[in-house]
């Protein structure tokens, strides 16, 4: 897409041309009190199912915002078929984390409780808000999903039989990530798992290796963080079987 400097919104309310809609309390103060921006300024707003909308500022007042719907810019887009699994962090790290994984495409981010996670409760809030910001800011317009945290085990027993899962995996047998991805195929989709800092025991191992279609991905000679790790590997995922080989045309 067309780089642009018009600030970009995500929505819940279906969106057409000539529509009015009003914004979050949030999203108005941001607008209005952040960006400083005056009736008629252009804004941009996607709810991940109509596509693109530009939008004017008609009315602004302290605590809100109303927008006016003008053409559609962008038509809707069917998001990267990606899921991104991964043991939760710690705050600040995993705000990162999920919004670099957005940010790189994917669709939908998923925690897995493992044996070894070092952080049991996550605030799904605050991680689907990190990955809408994601959104708004990288240009997609689609919406990320955020579902909240489940077993590992149960993640893997009701996994596809026909779907890719991309396994970082520090044992992988092929050091050489490129070759190991060239070998696959993503047709159905894939998911990326990245597992804890302290990695995963024998029986989760165990586990992951026996799904019908898994790629073991080696990550390089040094030890990463599991953040380091989600990007390089769907940075990796991306360049060689994903939509980076595919640019979207600028209307």
């Amino acid at each position: 897409m067309a780089r642009t400097d018009s600030p970009r919104l995500h929505v819940s309310a279906p969106l057409a041309e000539g529509g009015a809609i009003s914004l979050s309390s949030e999203q108005a103060n941001y607008l209005v009190n952040v960006l400083r921006l005056a009736p008629g300024a252009r804004v941009l707003l996607f709810n991940g199912r109509d596509g693109e909308f530009a939008a004017s500022l008609a009315a602004t007042e302290r605590r809100s915002v109303t927008l006016t719907l003008a053409a559609q810019t962008r038509r809707p887009q069917a998001p990267p078929d990606v899921e991104f699994l991964f043991a939760p962090l710690k705050h600040a790290r995993l705000d990162y984390m999920a919004q670099k994984a957005v940010e790189m495409g994917a669709r939908r981010l998923r925690p897995v409780l493992t044996r070894r996670t070092q952080v049991a409760r996550l605030n799904v809030e605050r991680l689907a808000a990190n990955a809408i910001e994601a959104a708004e800011q990288c240009g997609a317009i689609w919406t990320p999903e955020c579902p909240p945290p489940e077993p590992l085990d149960k993640a893997l027993s009701e996994w596809p039989a026909g779907r890719l899962m991309v396994f970082c995996d520090e044992e992988a047998p092929q050091a050489d990530p490129l070759a190991a991805l060239s070998e696959a195929k993503a047709a159905g989709g894939a998911g990326l798992l990245v597992g804890p800092e302290g990695g995963f025991d024998a029986r989760e191992r165990a586990a992951i290796l026996s799904l019908p279609r898994v790629v073991r991905l080696s990550l390089g000679p040094r030890i990463l963080r599991a953040d380091t790790a989600a990007i390089a590997a769907l940075a990796l995922f991306q360049a060689v079987l994903g939509d980076w080989r595919a640019r979207e045309p600028v209307e």
